[in-house]
């Protein structure tokens, strides 16, 4: 083959004795030569999700292209805003299913940087505790610690401790803060006391270490570290208790940097869920008082009066101290229905999840991918994040759907079958596995027991809109998934693997990433069937299939 010669053409090394006059552009001129082309490689995000061409497309219906790499993947950041007024330090959000998300989920998700969202296939008290037990597990100051008088007796300590988990009690003049600090009492000084009838004035701790009303948690845990003790009261001028502060809090904050807090309270952040009936409002207030940061409407189709009207009562009851994530929506016209009455976030999916239905048996919904792009690309507009919610199968999918413009991604299956994850372990033809349930299914909406609970109130129909129906229409399945041990090394592996797909793009950060994506720097690729088949494990005779160690 013959290449014209060029100005800044040079002539190709020789390889056979038969004539030639292969000519090459000049490999340094490389860069400014891939400029001349009329456009880049790929597609550009508004190219590939036209649905009008392409059809909707889910998360394996096409690939993102790589980048320029000029950083590590330990220095992508995954700082995003999930909702209106609340940024965590990683993507991920719990779903609120009762067979994903209660308190130990909420508390391990929150101490990894992501969010929680507690289920309400259960009494409203039941849920309340499970937020109070999350808020609760770690705390900046103390602004409400349980304390004693001087002549109760060593078994109130022991009833604290079998009650709350903790034993040391500040002891004040009348039981109650703002009252005179006059010691303490710790594991320490009743750990060999066998007659619990003693007065606590016998064993209490006097000489205490304490820090004045107004010293910032920054000093007072320096305070803490100094003195070696393991709570912290801190006093007003008067000699009043006014706030404590633990030193297991202070570990915590060591082993987890991470952390979801809020910023006034520096406690774990905790999202619920609601239905979205007037039965709820007194749910919500139960949530409210346990110290709930988001409420989540938990409604198949977000798109309704109920879900209206309900906005509107909590932006009018609670002002700006509760953000709500609204939703599901997988339209432009959907959101802009709750964006209008004061959505701080949307949830986008409908019959995407792998125990959802919904596509099959009622035929609403829409492809993932299209759905997150269509919602985000609106929202986003109107600075109102997006969570994309179903479909996330593994972290590619997670890349995706950011590239896509959500905010975070809400996963169930992902984390269903975890050690925080409620409900007991089976085997199964060697195998061991969870129940995992969508909460469309029959076996959620006919109140079967959810697994961590003793009573579930029938909410699951009420999401599906099935509460009144004589004869309930399933949405949902109910499976069992295999065990993937701990989210505490699981998330870390969401991470990393999320930070290196950033890496490969060439997005620093999820905000650099929206950023290039709107812009058409980041370049897309459609996927055919057979595509697919190459993009995974082929040809083999086996294999063992390892994600992370």
């Amino acid at each position: 083959m013959v290449h014209n010669e060029t100005n800044n053409g040079f002539k190709a090394p020789t390889t056979s004795s038969a004539t030639s006059n292969n000519t090459f552009l000049d490999p340094k001129q490389a860069t400014k030569h891939v400029k001349e082309y009329s456009s880049p490689d790929g597609l550009s995000a508004d190219e590939i999700m036209d649905s009008r061409v392409n059809g909707g497309l889910t998360y394996n219906d096409f690939l993102i292209l790589p980048g320029y790499i000029d950083f590590s993947a330990s220095d992508v950041s995954l700082e995003s805003r999930i909702t209106r007024n609340i940024v965590l330090k990683t993507p991920f959000m719990s779903s609120p299913m009762d067979t994903v998300t209660e308190t130990d989920m909420a508390i391990n998700m929150a101490l990894l940087g992501g969010v929680g969202v507690i289920h309400c296939n259960c009494s409203p008290e039941e849920q309340a505790e499970m937020v109070r037990k999350v808020k609760k597990f770690e705390n900046g100051f103390i602004t409400d610690p349980v304390c004693l008088t001087p002549n109760h007796t060593v078994a109130d300590v022991h009833r604290i401790k079998a009650q709350f988990g903790y034993s040391g009690i500040p002891i004040t003049g009348n039981g109650k803060l703002y009252s005179i600090l006059l010691g303490m009492v710790t594991a320490r000084d009743i750990q060999f006391h066998e007659d619990d009838t003693t007065l606590l004035k016998d064993v209490m701790t006097t000489d205490l270490v304490v820090a004045h009303e107004g010293v910032t948690l920054e000093e007072a845990n320096q305070i803490l570290r100094q003195s070696k003790r393991g709570k912290l009261p801190i006093i007003n001028q008067r000699g009043e208790l006014v706030a404590l502060l633990a030193r297991s809090d202070l570990l915590k904050n060591l082993n987890f940097p991470l952390a979801s807090k809020s910023t006034h309270s520096k406690q774990l952040i905790c999202a619920a869920a609601i239905g979205t009936k007037p039965d709820d409002k007194l749910r919500l207030k139960k949530l409210v008082d346990a110290g709930l940061d988001i409420v989540v409407l938990d409604s198949s189709q977000g798109n309704s009066s109920y879900q209206i009207e309900m906005i509107k009562y909590i932006k009018k009851t609670y002002g700006n101290s509760l953000d709500i994530i609204a939703g599901n929506v997988v339209t432009r016209e959907q959101a802009a229905a709750l964006i209008e009455v004061g959505a701080d976030a949307l949830r986008v999916g409908m019959g995407s999840g792998s125990i959802c239905i919904t596509q099959e048996i009622m035929a609403v919904g829409r492809p993932q991918g299209t759905a997150v792009y269509k919602v985000a690309q609106f929202a986003n507009k109107f600075g109102i994040p997006v969570i994309a919610d179903g479909g996330i199968q593994n972290v590619g999918h997670i890349t995706k759907a950011l590239a896509l413009g959500a905010s975070a991604v809400m996963m169930g299956s992902l984390l269903a079958g975890t050690t925080e994850s409620p409900g007991e372990y089976f085997y199964h033809e060697g195998q061991r596995l969870k129940k995992y349930r969508g909460m469309g299914s029959l076996d959620a909406m006919e109140r079967h027991c959810s697994p961590g609970t003793s009573v579930a109130p029938n909410n699951a129909a009420k999401r599906y809109f099935s509460e009144r129906d004589a004869i309930k229409v399933a949405q949902g399945v109910a499976g069992a998934v295999i065990d993937k041990g701990s989210i505490r090394k699981f998330v870390p592996y969401l991470i990393t693997g999320l930070q290196h797909g950033l890496q490969d793009i060439g997005a620093k950060s999820l905000c650099k990433l929206g950023e290039d994506v709107r812009n058409g720097k980041v370049r897309f690729e459609l996927r055919t069937a057979a595509a697919q088949i190459e993009g995974g494990v082929h040809g083999l005779y086996s294999y063992e299939k390892r994600l992370f160690s």
